[in-house]
């Protein structure tokens, strides 16, 4: 099974982006989104941005996943 994540773009250099999502960042491929601009909601996927997402529908979807995150041990 494959899930793909709500992240916030926080930096873009050409057709690479940093994203941000409670404090884990990482270094994506945008090549997917048209016009990707800092603050974007994106939903990532295997280290590319497949889609933009709402502010909204990304918060509702973060909370959903972290209610079902398994605690640390």
């Amino acid at each position: 099974m494959c899930i793909a994540i709500p992240m916030r773009l926080t930096s873009i250099a050409g057709s690479t982006g940093i994203v941000e999502s409670d404090g884990i960042t990482m270094t994506v491929n945008l090549m997917l989104i048209e016009n990707p601009v800092h603050g974007d909601y994106l939903i990532i996927h295997a280290g590319c941005a497949i889609s933009r997402i709402d502010e909204t529908a990304a918060l509702e979807t973060l909370e959903i996943l972290k209610r079902f995150s398994i605690p640390e041990r």
